[in-house]
């Protein structure tokens, strides 16, 4: 089973979220919350395997509530919001947070997304992915305190300088095997060494800085 923690301020999507969780046998709703603190606090409590954010959250928002149970290693994070490409986005992403859906995603992709990123795999809804990636293409003044250092990139092979240019393009492992000629198995062993390597905790967070480094 599936554990999933649902942290969501408004009580009827709220709601609408477990019912549409409990609507999967493979899935079980392991508590929920309508503030931040909260949510934190049951993630320590009860280590669920997800937790879904809303970013807009009371006492603390969705993205420092996600940076503190990712630092902890308590669950991965999928995020839930209205917006679809703001601050927000960048925030929770680079929080450590494992996949960004909108929360008018429907009810089977949410399901799919919950298992994605219980497997272990990011995930950011299409219509996000596209705009993500056309803004960091787009120009735009480099702000040198923010900028990441391309050195990062001296401690990986030249392999897992490949897979993490595949995880900026959003692809899967099953994509990144296919197009690299290897085993699914170990494109997993390069994702997580570049990770551990990049001291990264999420795929999706390597997808970030891989568009931020243009790999």
């Amino acid at each position: 089973m599936i554990r999933v923690l649902v942290a969501e301020d408004q009580s009827a999507v709220r709601a609408g979220l477990v019912l549409i969780l409990r609507s999967a046998p493979d899935i079980e709703v392991a508590g929920e919350t309508a503030d931040g603190e909260e949510a934190v606090a049951l993630a320590r409590e009860l280590r669920p395997d997800v937790v879904l954010m809303d970013v807009q959250m009371p006492r603390l928002d969705g993205v420092s509530a996600t940076r503190q149970i990712v630092a902890e290693q308590l669950a991965d994070v999928l995020v839930l919001t209205t917006f679809d490409l703001d601050e927000y986005v960048f925030g929770a992403l680079r929080a450590g947070a494992a996949g960004f859906l909108l929360k008018n995603t429907e009810a089977r992709a949410l399901l799919e997304a919950v298992r994605t990123v219980a497997g272990g795999e990011g995930l950011i809804a299409p219509a996000v992915t596209r705009r993500l990636i056309a803004e960091f293409a787009s120009p735009k003044p480099v702000r040198s305190e923010n900028a990441p250092d391309r050195s990062v990139l001296d401690a990986l092979t030249r392999r897992e300088r490949e897979v993490l240019s595949c995880l900026g393009e959003g692809l899967s492992n099953a994509e990144i095997a296919g197009r690299l000629a290897m085993a699914e198995a170990t494109v997993k062993t390069h994702v997580s060494r570049l990770l551990a390597k990049l001291e990264l905790r999420s795929r999706v967070q390597a997808a970030v800085l891989a568009q931020e480094l243009g790999v």
